[in-house]
């Protein structure tokens, strides 16, 4: 299933994978938010704000497109994004929490908005690269990847079957571009047609 096509259905899987997520950070304490995530350079916190910040976003796009509106997720785009995220990863643990549930909250809201009115002009881009009816597909990735990388227990053996499916194929078409080297592409090709095997682990640039 292309997610991206079936914002209902992605909306669905989004707001289950949201509370999974409040579900593993209820534990959380304020030196946990401060120690270091799997992702580098960034603490758990880091990674809580741009869950937040990031739902605020979806929220922006989704709301404008109710209203006729053709809205990017950040006004100033890049940077406003980091500088969100580098002001809000140190505060204390209940402020990120609860500014946490409540984008979040704030988010499926405007879901069962959309939803209502038939999910409206689906075609608008807000300066990006997808369509405002990929935004719950998109916001669901976030959710999921990101959950792993607090490191609180979620794992990729954890990931919904429905997820897997649609961001498998997105991942790989990304894969040819990724790799670092004519040899690297030459090596995995022969492994996917069965002509050689894989005893190093390619190597893939940012994605």
């Amino acid at each position: 299933m292309n997610l991206e096509s079936n914002p209902e259905r992605a909306a669905q899987l989004c707001t289950e994978a949201q509370a999974r997520l409040l579900s593993s950070v209820v534990a959380l304490t304020d030196s946990d938010v401060r120690s270091p995530s799997r992702l580098p350079g960034w603490t758990i916190g880091h990674v809580l704000t741009h869950l937040t910040r990031n739902a605020d976003a979806h929220t922006r796009r989704l709301a404008g497109a109710i209203e006729g509106e053709d809205v990017p997720k950040y006004e100033s785009g890049a940077d406003q994004r980091a500088k969100e995220i580098g002001d809000g990863a140190d505060r204390p643990l209940r402020e990120i929490i609860a500014d946490l549930e409540g984008s979040f909250s704030h988010l499926e809201q405007v879901f069962a908005a959309c939803s209502g009115a038939g999910w409206p002009n689906g075609h608008f881009l807000g300066g990006g690269d997808y369509g405002v009816a990929g935004c719950p597909a998109h916001r669901l990735r976030e959710v999921e990847m990101h959950h792993v990388d607090l490191g609180r227990g979620y794992t990729p053996a954890d990931w919904p079957d429905e997820y897997v499916a649609w961001d498998l194929q997105v991942l790989l078409a990304t894969v040819p571009e990724r790799l670092g080297s004519g040899h690297e592409r030459r090596r995995l090709m022969a492994w996917l047609a069965g002509r050689g095997s894989m005893d190093t682990t390619p190597t893939l640039g940012p994605w």
